[in-house]
């Protein structure tokens, strides 16, 4: 079965092919970039409503098949931006009007964890996702892909790009502030926000601000921000592997292509026994490739959705998914 993925969560167009075999036969992607501020949901849906057509053509073109050839459209219902979301959702439900094929809205965290395990090898993991929008450790139990710990605020790349702009790094400064740790020799003090399983991150934006303010250095100031927010990351990810008895763990958004972060969790992995696992740089960050793939397996396991299923859902949690596919 060929699916076409379609992915419009915030600041990414993408679309992707994949078939039942876990061949990804294409994955384009077109972020939306302001010429300056942060990321306004407006904005960026005119930017998706702009190059939705062009880049499912590209995905068709590079995937070697036309549109008649697609067997499923899948999307990404949420969680979101609700403009973005809106612009992918009408984009499926367009494609599947007009090619009479099924549709199927899916949860984009879910596509995160599913996409990483079918091409990384990894059979049970713990997720922990690191994006702009979302930070969540996340893991099976029970039917469901539950939700362990995550943030009491903004999302780790939010606040990365936050902070970047209040430095004059520029906007998604996530890649700046990691080349700029590479020089850091100095641990300055912030606050370590871990709360149970959940952690915090805003005061750590105003803490990092004001050292700035007292004329430390900026590569000291990234280097401190990323040890400290990526302990606390791998403090609350080792404690849902032993709570709930994981020997794997999986990173998955766009932070997770930080390399500091990968080695911090390779490392606390290593001395649990257990084994960290970690996509394609082009399947960490958001792609309609994983949402192709989430369908795909939904779908195949029997679920199925009519166009007044596919409402876009802002706040869709991800264990609010019944997991029929395991």
């Amino acid at each position: 079965m060929i699916t076409l993925g379609i992915e419009g969560t915030a600041h990414t167009l993408g679309a992707g092919v994949v078939d039942s075999d876990k061949n990804i036969l294409s994955n384009v992607i077109d972020m939306f970039v302001p010429a300056e501020g942060g990321l306004h949901p407006s904005e960026a849906a005119n930017h998706h409503s702009d190059v939705v057509s062009s880049v499912i053509m590209t995905a068709a073109e590079e995937a070697g098949i036309s549109l008649r050839e697609v067997d499923l459209v899948s999307f990404s219902m949420g969680p979101g931006l609700g403009p973005c979301l809106r612009v992918a959702a009408t984009a499926a439900r367009s494609l599947s009007s007009r090619l009479g094929i099924p549709i199927m809205g899916v949860n984009h965290c879910i596509a995160h964890i599913e996409i990483g395990n079918a091409t990384t090898g990894c059979g049970d993991p713990a997720l922990l996702y690191a994006s702009g929008g979302n930070t969540q450790v996340i893991a099976y139990s029970d039917g469901r892909y539950r939700i362990f710990g995550e943030t009491q605020d903004v999302g780790i790349g939010n606040m990365l790009d936050k902070l970047g702009r209040e430095l004059g790094l520029g906007f998604y400064a996530g890649p700046a502030i990691e080349k700029l740790a590479r020089d850091g020799d100095k641990l300055l003090d912030l606050p370590y926000s871990v709360k149970g399983m959940d952690v915090a991150f805003s005061g750590i934006m105003t803490a990092a601000l004001m050292l700035k303010k007292k004329g430390h250095r900026l590569e000291d100031i990234a280097y401190s921000i990323q040890e400290t927010t990526f302990a606390m990351l791998t403090e609350v990810t080792e404690r849902a592997m032993a709570h709930i008895g994981k020997d794997e763990v999986l990173l998955g958004g766009g932070v997770a292509q930080n390399k500091r972060l990968q080695e911090m969790v390779r490392i606390m992995a290593e001395d649990r026994g257990a084994k960290m696992f970690v996509p394609d740089r082009r399947l960490c960050v958001d792609n309609g490739a994983m949402i192709a793939w989430l369908g795909n397996i939904m779908y195949n396991s029997g679920i199925r959705m009519d166009i007044r299923d596919t409402a876009v859902r802002q706040r869709f949690r991800t264990d609010e998914v019944e997991v029929t596919w395991r």
